[in-house]
């Protein structure tokens, strides 16, 4: 469902083959355009519309991706660009009047997000205190 990699400015999450309209995901998604990654979850949990869910797993797939994969601080991070595209489109077919079939289309998304934030600084291991211990001592 969703691929992380590194894109040119922050970390990247995208959400293929979400089955709703990109009209409606796209209402849902420029609510959080901009904000903050906290912010912006409790924008959409707060949000009345079957579309802020797929949006708010891919936004929380970007924050992980972002903490785990390449070690930025979960409290900075902003989402710098949200996007949604098109998907394949499910042709189906609705009984209609006179033996007749109409045609219509379900359509699909992809949610594409884009987050940024300040790096962790990195730890340096602690000095090792290796214990010396001996199985049996020979006792003599």
């Amino acid at each position: 469902m969703n691929t992380p990699t590194v894109a040119s400015k922050g970390v990247l999450a995208i959400a293929k083959g979400v089955r709703m309209s990109p009209r409606k995901v796209g209402v849902v998604a420029s609510l959080v355009r901009g904000r903050t990654v906290e912010d912006a979850l409790v924008i959409l949990a707060n949000t009345p519309r079957r579309s802020a869910l797929p949006v708010i797993k891919a936004i929380e797939s970007a924050k992980a991706n972002a903490d785990h994969n390449h070690g930025l601080k979960p409290a900075t991070l902003r989402i710098v660009e949200i996007t949604v595209n098109h998907g394949p489109r499910i042709k189906r077919y609705r009984p209609a009047a006179h033996g007749r079939a109409l045609p219509f289309q379900r359509r699909t998304s992809h949610i594409r997000v884009v987050v940024d934030g300040d790096k962790r600084e990195v730890r340096k291991p602690a000095a090792s205190t290796a214990k010396v211990t001996s199985t049996k001592k020979e006792e003599k």
